[in-house]
């Protein structure tokens, strides 16, 4: 009988370690299911929006090619003019996603009401700067032309800020309590619609004037005001949004949950403006070398900047998860978290970077075309994207790492590892190796590679570091 005993007891001691792995990896598993199913139509949302904003330029480009570079012009302007707001707004993810774990609706419903009085807020200076644009780009020495027809694009464009950022505060907050794909139908649909619109208000069609850029610019803003609105909807109305009640005392100003927005997201803004500076900076570097070396370089940095959105929306996902663990206290789901974005961003950035290697050819002829002319430009920036493959996977894990550092609400040390990294690293050896060593373009990516990969490794070992801390 005791025998018995000791035999029926016996593998239970023995099997304990082998349980506790099989628990682990089981808990694993649903952190790579949950996290895929976050960061899938978040990125299909990111690649949504470049789809129209390529749309835009598509048409433009059918008037001319003056009105092309001003449009592509304006587009930059106007980018770096929402920057600041877009990196505040970032804030929301985690912040909300930390409330919702906490199972503090209140919290989630504040997070967004601030979102919401800042994007409205910020959207005065930007149209304000918008409406100035011709005056601001004369300044900085560009052509008078190109200038006037930049500025008839943001006089229908500069006007879509308030609609924009308040979308992307929906976003955020849709993302935060896991329901992001009602973002990713409503882009999806606005492709197609504002493919429609450009084209009937650019050239006149169904019994419409014929606006041309500002037409499009216009198109843009209705755009994106039926995509706030849309959003509203399902956020104010649709089941689980509606349990949340976001539009519950709208009129109310919360300082508390501002601070904590501004707290976390300006370091995120300010962050985003070095990388924009840092490559804005770079291309001013391949300019000096030859027109050739800076058109490849453009096309480098495009083909790297549709990248990184995707890469972008996993990170989002990160963020989103971390904060949940981080509202729960649970230590060991942010690492899990964590590791599980990264394993995503990873299998996908490696996926890509080989497909643009192989391809890569044939995606710079995309832009240039054939011509025997641009052979010597085709050969340059064919030669960047395999230089820039270090670039492509370090961008994953950056991005990665930083969506995981805003989940722990942890922005001002990262902002300072990417003026390290960016600036005093990346930039410093884009310049020598680019114009001292003589290695051209190619030099200049070898310098943001190396400076993108030392800001992806400092983020990897501050989010090991506080996590262990909160072990």
């Amino acid at each position: 009988m005791i025998m018995d005993k000791i035999t029926k007891t016996r593998p239970l001691l023995i099997s304990r370690p082998e349980v506790n792995a099989r628990t682990a990896i089981r808990r694993f598993a649903v952190e790579l299911s949950e996290t895929a199913k976050l960061a899938w139509p978040m990125v299909l949302t990111q690649v949504g929006q470049i789809a129209m904003m390529t749309t835009d330029l598509a048409f433009i480009g059918r008037i001319s090619t003056e009105a092309l570079a001003a449009a592509a012009l304006a587009g930059r302007f106007y980018f770096i003019s929402v920057t600041f707001g877009v990196g505040l707004l970032s804030a929301i993810a985690p912040l909300a996603a930390q409330a919702f774990g906490a199972n503090n609706l209140a919290a989630v419903r504040r997070t967004l009401r601030m979102g919401l009085w800042t994007a409205l807020v910020l959207s005065f200076p930007i149209i304000a700067v918008a409406l100035r644009a011709e005056q601001i780009l004369l300044a900085l020495g560009q052509a008078p032309d190109v200038a006037r027809l930049a500025q008839q694009y943001l006089f229908g464009l500069g006007f879509s800020a308030a609609p924009a950022l308040a979308f992307l505060a929906i976003r955020s907050f849709m993302g935060a309590v896991h329901r992001p794909q009602p973002v990713f139908w409503i882009t999806l649909s606005a492709i197609p619609l504002n493919a429609l619109l450009v084209y009937m208000l650019t050239y006149g069609k169904l019994g419409l004037p014929r606006l041309e850029l500002f037409g499009a610019g216009l198109a843009t803003t209705l755009v994106n005001c039926g995509m706030f609105l849309a959003g509203l909807w399902f956020a104010a109305l649709r089941q689980p949004f509606r349990d949340y009640h976001v539009l519950a005392q709208l009129w109310l100003f919360d300082w508390r949950a501002m601070r904590q927005l501004i707290a976390v997201g300006t370091p995120i803004s300010i962050a985003s403006l070095i990388e924009s500076g840092l490559f804005w900076a770079t291309s001013l570097l391949a300019g000096l070398i030859s027109t050739s070396a800076l058109v490849a370089h453009q096309i480098a940095v495009q083909i790297a900047a549709i990248l990184f959105m995707i890469y972008l929306g996993i990170g989002t996902a990160a963020a989103v998860r971390v904060g949940h663990a981080v509202g729960r206290r649970d230590t060991a789901g942010v690492k899990r978290a964590n590791l599980a974005a990264v394993l995503i961003g990873i299998g996908i950035a490696a996926m890509l970077t080989l497909a643009l290697i192989a391809g890569r050819f044939e995606i710079v002829e995309l832009f240039l075309g054939r011509s025997a002319r641009d052979s010597e430009t085709i050969g340059l920036a064919a030669k960047l994207l395999i230089v820039g493959a270090t670039l492509s996977i370090t961008d994953a894990a950056q991005c990665i790492a930083a969506g995981g550092l805003r989940g722990l609400k942890d922005t001002r040390v990262p902002l300072l590892f990417a003026a390290i990294a960016w600036w005093l690293i990346g930039f410093s050896l884009s310049y020598w190796l680019g114009l001292k060593v003589g290695l051209g373009a190619i030099g200049i990516w070898i310098g943001l590679s190396i400076g993108t990969t030392i800001y992806a490794a400092l983020l990897v070992l501050r989010f090991r570091h506080l996590t262990s801390r909160a072990h």
